[in-house]
């Protein structure tokens, strides 16, 4: 029978407030059932401005914003073209609340960290974030990481960064969730072709096209590709994305879509450089190649389906494939305390038997052979010590993931003693299977860092004895693993202004690892049967007295599984077994959030909005590398506690042709319990300086690699309709290197160069956009405008290495990545909050048109029988003066710039060529915001109707409404009154069912 996961090692428990996904859309609340209008309709009434924010990952159950007990961070594609990034987790870095690092030294293998948890694509990582697309889980099952190269960015439609450890959210949601939306062709419609070029030979190119077919049938697709050689030495990044997706919506409402998406990637990340090789040439490298190759295909199927306005079912189902294969050249530090220098005779023989010549007979030593490679040529003939002679190792991994899940909710809403209620019941399951092998060649240092291998392997067999024990590096282990959940909530509004919600999320997981090696009961065995169970709840309750203040409190609980390599890796009588290379060297803890809510984020003239957001989580039952003194090695076990608590401030606005943003965070990560860690890069380690001893860390001592202050601003101005500048900058302060968990650490100057410390820092980025006509836009970005050399994180021993980065580009600057293992942990914690939150509006006033002025409506449509239609039928009213036509949008821009003083009411098409009407209406609410826009269009598509209104459109009336309907439009937008044709809003309150 197979051995069980030791009594020690158990399920994390991460417990913070509820945080729901949003989909941050205005809305029309007291016009959905509103009839088509007539000529004797009454005026109708203002549009409520309602965010729409989703429930769970998957779509259908909505609420509306002031019932959510948090703030969410949201952007768009436009944000994301806006700055040029290369993928979603540098435009997080620039644009949200978060801060990055890349200890492989790629931009495209960033570690994105928000307040302390983190989404990285390293094996070995401790995660605390879960990212979704569509409803489907993107954390691979293996370690739980994400591969940002591997989200198709053009396909993004809208993101989310949801905070805190939201049950409804599954497993892994510690520190928070992203929210991932992406394009189809009803939101989307039309085609887009990109190019760049860029310094350090980056080339990127991105086509994509979106279309509503005639038979109601809608299509998007895109293709992506990506090259950068990088500004270091050899490293190359090569990424290739497409992305379909294909939907339907039926006459009753119910939609359907499939996505399918294929990604093939190399990156080149040679990880972190020591201080004074780098103090010598700045883009040099430890040692090379550190290549990453990953191919991954998926499938996801989704349907949303009304039973009735009160009664909907949401549900997805997806299958994911990723291959990733590695290779990376290191040191091997067995031959450290080794004389790899001089042939022996013995040695000299073996290589004049094998033909070689031209080695040392005698006098090699460190000062004249700086890269020695006899002895272990040598020792590799003979099958003695090469594991301890050759100076180099080659380390491969391979790994085969495949996923399938599927998840299904029904959402209820109605009334409950009088008052609105939304009720929500769900289930998930998921099943993963996974084939990880690991291989090391040895092999000796080239002068260009480059490893040359031997034919000596760490098999047991080829690679020699190594202190009299055959070197053995391999690993092989299948791991199948499942996960099945369960979860409701339920959100009742205890008055116009107080709103409850509770919610709660049953997870059981089983991990079976198999060891391809060796097989149980031998005590070196990764073989293990494990199983999890856990109920998170979550409470909250939102308080908006006006519509510009709201406050709100919450407590939740989440919890993520041991992984395969934290299950294989927990036996206290077996530490040496443990697959070192898979550590990373990352010391983290755990977190909770909380965070102050935004007001409305437009409005016509202008908006200033700020949040204010307390926090504070403590996590229990973390998962600890911890030291075993008498091996040396270590093992993971179940660490006592650890905290985060901390404020947030936010500031944006917009006014006029003006865009600001300012965020700040406040973080103290702790350490809450007493525990011995591996200290060998610590100056205070107990065996001394320079050797191999452990440290202890204390209650109250900072986790590394979270920094305490973090500042973040934005800047944009749009010059005219053509040019436009967009500024960013990012304020980081210190954080620990890893291995400096005490935060004792001193440098001598003898043994330990580095600071124990990465210093804090400051990067601006500038991007300049013109657009000199509709077909083409052209941009220039600059990353790190004044060429700053900064380190966003630093490793022992004891931050003797580094990791920097060069023009904006995430590069660790240091010495390689180390093996010794390192803390991973599973996340528990309690939070409790307290937020508030203002928006402070500057409304634009302009004059209405009075009686004895007739109302300026100009037409913009690219039909001309339409045109003439709409002229005619609006020259028969004595209050309207149809004052131009035109075709498109830059004929229309062109009249506006000329004379905007004579038009009112702007009617227009969406579906045009070269700009859309989602272009000309953008420009108009900046441009001319005392004119009101009337979108006049066949599609009724609720996206569409809802970005159009979120956009500044005083209304949206349909091509089939009665034609007088639009007459009446018009009259009513003249007066600053929004309107919606009647199966416009009967499309909404049928898509969102808002609750009455």
């Amino acid at each position: 029978m197979s051995p069980q996961l030791p009594p020690q090692l158990s399920c994390t428990r991460s417990i913070t407030y509820p945080h729901l996904s949003a989909l941050s859309l205005a809305c029309v609340a007291s016009l959905l059932a509103a009839p088509a209008w007539a000529q004797t309709t009454p005026p109708a009434q203002k549009l409520e401005r309602v965010e729409v924010i989703g429930a769970t990952p998957v779509n259908g159950a909505n609420l509306r914003r002031n019932q959510i007990a948090a703030p969410v961070q949201s952007a768009s594609d436009e944000d994301l073209n806006q700055t040029a990034s290369g993928d979603l987790s540098e435009f997080m870095n620039r644009r949200m609340g978060v801060h990055v690092n890349s200890t492989t030294g790629n931009p495209l293998q960033m570690d994105v960290n928000y307040r302390g948890y983190t989404a990285s694509p390293l094996l070995g990582t401790p995660q605390g974030l879960s990212v979704y697309m569509d409803g489907m889980r993107l954390n691979q099952p293996f370690g739980d990481v994400v591969s940002w190269d591997l989200i198709p960015k053009s396909a993004i439609a809208t993101v989310q960064l949801m905070p805190g450890s939201n049950p409804l959210f599954g497993l892994n949601t510690l520190g928070g969730a992203l929210a991932i939306q992406t394009k189809d062709g009803r939101s989307h419609p039309g085609g887009v072709v990109e190019a760049s070029v860029g310094s350090h030979g980056r080339l990127a190119g991105e086509v994509s096209y979106g279309t509503l077919l005639p038979s109601g049938i809608d299509v998007f697709g895109s293709v992506s590709q990506l090259l950068d050689d990088g500004w270091r030495v050899n490293s190359p990044s090569d990424v290739l994305q497409g992305f379909f997706k294909a939907g339907y919506t039926t006459a009753g409402g119910t939609r359907l879509t499939l996505s399918l998406a294929a990604a093939d990637s190399t990156l080149n990340g040679n990880g972190l450089q020591e201080q004074r090789l780098m103090a010598r040439d700045y883009a040099s490298v430890y040692t090379q190649p550190d290549t990453t190759q990953q191919q991954s295909s998926l499938f996801n199927a989704t349907l949303e389906h009304a039973f009735s306005p009160s009664v909907r079912l949401s549900a997805n189902v997806y299958a994911r494939r990723v291959k990733a294969n590695t290779l990376n050249a290191d040191i091997n530090e067995d031959s450290l305390d080794q004389s790899v220098y001089q042939p022996s005779e013995e040695e000299q023989d073996a290589l004049t038997a094998a033909g070689y010549s031209g080695f040392p007979t005698s006098g090699a030593d460190a000062s004249n052979t700086p890269f020695p490679s006899w002895r272990c040529i040598a020792n590799g003939l003979l099958n003695d010590e090469p594991g301890e002679k050759c100076n180099g190792l080659i380390n491969t991994t391979a790994t085969t993931q495949h996923t399938t899940g599927i998840n299904a909710q029904l959402s209820f809403t109605g009334e409950l003693n009088g008052q609105r209620n939304l009720f929500l019941v769900g289930a998930s399951a998921e099943a993963s299977r996974v084939s990880f092998q690991q291989d090391a060649q040895l092999g000796y240092l080239n002068p260009d860092r480059t490893v040359t291998g031997i034919p000596s392997f760490a098999d047991g067999v080829t690679g020699g004895v190594v202190d009299g024990e055959p070197l053995d590096a391999r690993v092989r282990l299948n791991s199948r693993a499942q996960t099945v959940s369960l979860f409701a909530s339920d959100t009742l509004s205890l008055g116009p202004a107080l709103h409850a919600t509770a919610s709660a999320r049953y997870n059981r997981s089983t991990v079976k690892n198999r060891d391809q090696l060796i097989s149980a009961p031998d005590p070196t065995s990764l073989d293990g049967d494990h199983t999890f169970t856990r109920l998170n709840p979550a409470l909250g309750l939102t308080w908006n007295p006006s519509p510009e203040l709201g406050a709100y409190a919450g407590w939740a609980s989440s919890s993520r599984a041991p992984t395969a390599i934290e299950l294989g890796c927990a036996n206290p009588d077996n530490p040496a077994s443990c697959p070192t290379p898979w550590l990373v060297t990352r010391r983290s803890g755990a977190g909770g959030d909380a965070h102050g809510r935004t007001g409305p984020a437009r409005q016509v003239g202008g908006a200033l909005n700020w949040r204010a957001g307390y926090f504070s989580a403590q996590n229990n039952d973390d998962i600890l590398f911890v030291a075993d003194e008498q091996s040396g090695y270590g093992y993971f076990k179940n660490f006592g506690r650890t905290e985060r608590k901390g404020f947030e401030l936010g500031l944006d606005g917009r006014w006029g042709a003006l865009t600001a943003s300012l965020n700040f965070t406040q973080l103290d990560a702790t350490y809450q319990s007493e525990e011995e860690v591996l200290g060998e890069s610590n100056s205070a380690n107990e065996e001394g300086a320079g050797l191999e001893g452990a440290i202890t860390i204390m209650p109250g001592q900072r986790i590394p690699l979270v920094p305490r202050q973090i500042l973040k601003a934005s800047l944009g101005y749009e010059f005219s309709p053509q040019w436009s500048v967009d500024a960013d900058w990012q304020a980081i302060a210190s954080s620990l290197a890893r291995g400096n968990e005490n935060g004792q650490h001193e440098p001598d100057g003898v043994y330990y160069l580095g600071q124990g410390h990465s210093p804090g820092y400051a990067v601006m980025n500038l991007g300049v956009a013109y657009r000199p006509n509709a077909n083409l836009k052209l941009f220039a970005q600059v990353n790190n405008l004044f060429d700053r050399r900064y380190s966003t994180a630093a490793t022992g021993p004891g931050g003797l290495r580094r990791e920097r980065q060069l023009r904006g580009q995430a590069i660790p600057r240091g010495g390689r990545r180390v093996p010794w293992p390192s803390l991973h942990l599973l996340r528990a914690g309690c939070s409790a909050q307290l937020c508030a939150g203002h928006a402070l509006r500057v409304r634009q006033v302009s004059a209405l048109a009075t009686v004895d002025e007739p109302i300026g409506v100009m037409l913009v449509d690219d039909h001309a029988v339409v045109r003439e239609g709409y002229r005619r039928l609006l020259a028969l009213e004595t209050d309207i003066q149809v004052t131009g036509e035109f075709a498109n949008v830059d004929e229309a821009l062109a009249a506006l710039q000329a004379d905007a003083v004579s038009t009112q009411v702007l009617v227009m098409d969406l579906s045009m060529p070269g700009r859309d009407g989602m272009e000309l209406l953008r420009r108009v609410r900046l441009w001319w915001p005392a004119l009101q826009v009337l979108v006049f269009s066949m599609h009724d598509s609720p996206a569409l109707v809802l970005q159009a209104l979120r956009t500044g459109a005083m209304g949206y009336i349909t091509k089939s409404s009665p034609p007088q309907d639009l007459v009446a439009a018009v009259r009513h937008a003249a007066q600053g009154q929004m309107v919606l044709s009647s199966d416009v809003a009967d499309a909404l309150a049928w898509i969102f069912h808002l609750p009455p």
